[in-house]
């Protein structure tokens, strides 16, 4: 009898989650509308921390990730094309009701910010499953040890959502 009722209850929770959710782009999922991400703390990220660098935007990336601490990781982003900054930003990963969020800040490259004083960008954490960890419009894929894809939707001013691919290696 218990084990019904235990597989009942993990059949329920796998439905709400599955329905709180849907595909954004082709690696991307989006939480619907006053849905709640899933459960996760930041040690479930810590092997995030250290110095990434690879493609995307076309040009070279680079993202470097603190230990965690407090219940918080503190990472830099970087773009550089033509041996040029384009643009920035700082982040932060923590805990948020029993789930993850990154919130993120743009800065041009003379580190004027594009966003409000007070607002940010967030990604709040949907789900993890095999290789991939889902955040609301960004997953992280892990290619290997030392490899993550970073796929990344990208909102158009027309309305229109696009997929950005990452490609990092761990810098040792």
């Amino acid at each position: 009898m218990q084990k019904l009722i235990f597989s009942i209850a993990l059949a329920l929770l796998l439905i709400s989650t599955a329905a709180a959710q849907e595909t954004r782009t082709k690696n991307t999922l989006k939480l619907r509308d006053s849905a709640k991400g899933g459960a996760a703390s930041v040690t479930d990220m810590a092997w995030l921390a250290g110095t990434w660098r690879g493609t995307g935007l076309g040009g070279e990336s680079e993202e470097i990730w603190s230990e965690p601490r407090g219940g918080i990781m503190m990472g830099m982003y970087r773009m550089i094309k033509d041996d040029k900054p384009i643009f920035y930003e700082f982040l932060t990963l923590s805990e948020s009701n029993g789930g993850l969020v990154i919130r993120l800040k743009h800065f041009h490259a003379n580190f004027v910010g594009w966003e409000e004083k007070d607002k940010t960008v967030d990604f709040v954490f949907i789900k993890k499953e095999g290789n991939r960890i889902y955040f609301d419009g960004m997953t992280f894929e892990l290619a290997g040890r030392d490899d993550v894809n970073i796929y990344l939707a990208i909102g158009g001013k027309d309305g229109s959502v696009r997929e950005e691919l990452f490609k990092y290696k761990r810098v040792r």
